[in-house]
């Protein structure tokens, strides 16, 4: 069942099972993205210059949009129409259809993503975050090397790298050192793997180098917030991935430029002496885990 009615803007949430017609403005986005696993679906008509496409650009992060396209030749011919919508770096484009299902639509927004690493980097980028090409690269690197990694011991020696000087590099560019990203991404597998499967939690867990379905709750919990079972109900890696990067800017992981892009509210660009020297001791924990 779809319940669009004639709405062109629709959200999709747990527990997929409809269409609701989207009518609200940017605060109303806002509260949609606070509903874990959600998708706005946009179905495009016919105008050159859709009335949508300003609002889905202040879409927040972690609110998945799906866009299905209107009639071949509405579109084709409007290259200008193309690249607005890769701007908008939809999770999916789906051919045009008058009705769509939500559990079809509820299938493209559980789909692994091709290429997990070159995923990540992209939505940093969407989500305003800008780096070199070798950040970009060693970022990349360290989402590929996860699934096979676990330690950034093994992490340093693949990138012919010493421990220290990379932990040094991801804090001199203001980031959340490596051990982080390594944990959030073999646990970003896990949540893909959960999420397209009917495996047990233990046996996903043990497929990424974990002892036990345990293990990888406690660990889920900690770094997203959320459990095994949630995160297989709630489809979507991105809104995982984005309350890794709040939870990330709010303990002092990200320099305050780039922390305000993510964090609830905004953080002070000076810090008061003691939260100060608990970042730095969080951080350099971090760097010698």
């Amino acid at each position: 069942m779809s319940g669009h009615g004639a709405s062109s803007l629709n959200l999709l949430a747990h527990p997929y099972q409809r269409l609701e017609p989207f009518t609200g403005g940017r605060a109303e986005l806002k509260a949609a993205a606070r509903c874990q696993g959600s998708a706005i679906v946009w179905l495009m008509g016919k105008a050159a210059d859709p009335p949508e496409l300003h609002l889905l650009r202040s879409r927040p992060g972690g609110l998945s949009l799906l866009t299905v396209l209107p009639r071949s030749p509405d579109i084709l011919g409007n290259p200008a129409l193309i690249q607005a919508i890769q701007r908008l770096r939809p999770n999916g484009i789906l051919p045009h259809h008058e009705e769509p299902r939500a559990a079809e639509l509820a299938h493209v927004l559980r789909r692994p993503p091709l290429d997990l690493a070159m995923e990540v980097t992209d939505y940093l980028e969407w989500r305003g975050l800008r780096f070199d090409h070798d950040t970009v690269r060693l970022i990349r690197r360290i989402v590929e090397l996860s699934e096979s990694l676990r330690s950034v011991t093994g992490l340093a020696r693949s990138m012919y790298m010493s421990r220290r000087a990379l932990g040094r590099r991801f804090m001199t560019l203001g980031l959340p050192v490596p051990s982080h990203w390594l944990q959030m991404a073999r646990l970003l597998r896990v949540v893909i793997r959960l999420q397209n499967s009917d495996d047990s939690v233990f046996s996903v867990a043990c497929g990424q180098g974990y002892p036990d379905g345990f293990s990888v709750s406690n660990q889920m919990h900690r770094l997203f917030g959320c459990r095994p079972t949630e995160v297989r109900e709630r489809l979507g890696w991105e809104w995982v991935f984005e309350e890794w990067l709040r939870r990330e800017a709010e303990a002092g992981a990200f320099a305050p430029a780039n922390a305000d892009k993510f964090s609830g509210t905004p953080l002070p660009r000076t810090a008061p002496p003691a939260l100060r020297k608990r970042t730095r001791a969080r951080r350099r924990d971090a760097l010698q885990a």
